[in-house]
Parts: C-alpha cells; structure tokens; sequence
C-alpha cells in the first residue's frame, strides 16, 4: 500500500532536502513562516521524523499551486464507520474545473485522518466550494446520516489548514 510521510521545518530546508532526491515523489508546502514536505512513495521514506500515513483513496498526481488540508480527529471505534464513508464518496469533485488531486489519508501515528486536495489555484477551490458537486459531496452534514452528527467518533472539531505549494525552481 502507498504511503505519505510528511514531516516540517523553513522552507529552505526542505527545498534542499528535496533537491538532495529528486527521483522521490515529493511536495513542498508553504505556510506563512513554515513548511511542509510531503513524500509519496511505496517505499520508505527519506525523513527523519516523518508522520506517517497510508492512502486510501487516490486521485490524479501530486502537484498544482494550492493545497487543503481537511485534518480529522476520529476515535479508534470510529475509525471503520468514517472510512467506510468515505469509501462511498461521490466522487465528483474529480470532475471540478481545476481539480489537480485528492488524497484521503489514514493516520498511522495519531488519530487526525487528512483529506487533502490539490488545486491549479486557490480560486479553482473556492469555486469547488460554491458548486452543486461540493453541496452533494456535504449534503449529509448536520443531518442524521451526517458525521457531524455522530460526535461520538470525533474526539475533537476538524480542522482546515491551506497551504501554496512551492514551485519545483524556487
């Protein structure tokens, strides 16, 4: 199974780290101060403290220009019943104009699962966010069938972190 590592530090140090592997599968992520790298690969990874994940669903190749993370807390007994959700995903957000990737990414070292999406631009996700595709794949929130009805197997509110992704020449 394929796994992401990601793991932080400045943005300079993680230019180099990837530079130092180019034939890796790998994200640099700017926020502000910080930074993200994120490794895709079969393998192992190259980080010395990475957070490890396993993908569950995959959809296009990493890249694009604007990233979002969708970071949720589920609880050990909650975890089969959110994945089997999102195993039954519509999947459109596929189809949206802009859409670059999707990765839906289970925890292997903490209980904070990550739906992280990759965009041609930050516009292309805020228009993602106006559209009939986005209301489906959210139709069920704060329903009776909706996860957010079940606070039982949520420790903690989700949360969303955005995040430019840096150019492969910076």
């Amino acid at each position: 199974m394929k796994k992401i590592f990601i793991t932080n530090g400045t943005i300079d140090y993680l230019h180099q780290l990837r530079e130092r592997y180019p034939s890796e599968t790998m994200l640099l992520l700017s926020e502000g101060d910080g930074a993200l790298l994120v490794h895709e690969t079969d393998g192992e990874t190259v980080f010395n403290e990475p957070r490890p994940y396993e993908i569950l669903d995959a959809a296009g190749e990493l890249g694009g220009a604007f990233a979002v993370f969708n970071n949720i807390p589920v609880t050990d007994e909650g975890r089969p019943l959110f994945e089997h959700r999102f195993s039954q995903r519509a999947r459109l957000i596929e189809k949206e104009p802009g859409f670059v990737a999707i990765r839906v990414l289970r925890p292997l070292k903490s209980d904070t699962y990550i739906i992280m999406t990759l965009w041609e631009n930050e516009t292309a996700f805020k228009n993602w966010q106006q559209s009939k595709a986005y209301e489906k794949a959210h139709q069920k929130r704060g329903t009776e069938e909706g996860s957010s009805q079940q606070p039982s197997i949520f420790p903690r509110p989700s949360y969303v972190t955005t995040y430019v992704i840096a150019n492969e020449k910076e």
